[in-house]
């Protein structure tokens, strides 16, 4: 692990490569899960805010979902969370004309609807961040998909990025820059470090 301020980052954000493939695995991220995207309290504000400008993209169903259900629920285990569709693809989840899955909220935003992308554990993935019980350390893990992301695992290897890399933008909006840049220099440092240790 390492350690910057709070966040206790695991070497694989450093070590992996990650370039997510949406033609091979389709999104499947915004599909398949055991709850929709979890969502920190405060950004249960957000999507109260965009919810109508992003309306207008989604599906019947999905209109009909978030109606029924609410714009987000709470589960036992995931706390505040996005409604799904029979436990399936996310409400907000728009299909592209290639079967491609992708986020009705994001798609809001890129097209200047709205100022908030989506949730940061959708933006993160497939690194998750966690608090502990005691609030006082972030936990951020790789956790890919063992099936769904094995194209994007592919991908990032061929074109060699690392998952921190890939994930800058996200990284960025969740801990702050000056985070990236420890990251970033932490990366550096262990490219350039003799592989028998010596200094």
């Amino acid at each position: 692990m390492i350690a910057i301020d709070q966040v206790l980052v695991s070497d694989q954000l450093i070590t992996e490569q990650f370039v997510c493939d949406l033609q091979k695995c389709k999104g499947a991220c915004c599909v398949d899960g055991d709850a929709g995207a979890p969502l920190a309290e405060e950004e249960l504000i957000q999507v109260n805010e965009v919810v109508s400008s992003v309306i207008p993209y989604l599906s019947e169903e999905s209109r009909n979902e978030i109606q029924r259900q609410g714009k987000y629920v709470y589960d036992d285990e995931f706390g505040w969370v996005t409604p799904t569709i029979n436990g399936s693809i996310c409400v907000y989840g728009i299909t592209d004309k290639d079967g491609i899955v992708k986020c009705g909220m994001e798609q809001a935003y890129l097209d200047g609807k709205t100022n908030w992308k989506k949730p940061i554990s959708c933006h993160l993935f497939p690194v998750i961040a966690k608090t502990s019980t005691d609030g006082k350390t972030i936990y951020a893990n790789y956790q890919p998909r063992t099936d769904h992301c094995k194209a994007a695992c592919s991908l990032g290897k061929k074109l060699k990025v690392p998952v921190y890399q890939f994930l800058k933008e996200p990284l960025i909006r969740k801990f702050g820059n000056d985070f990236y840049e420890a990251l970033h220099a932490t990366a550096l440092h262990l490219k350039d470090k003799p592989s028998n240790g010596n200094p």
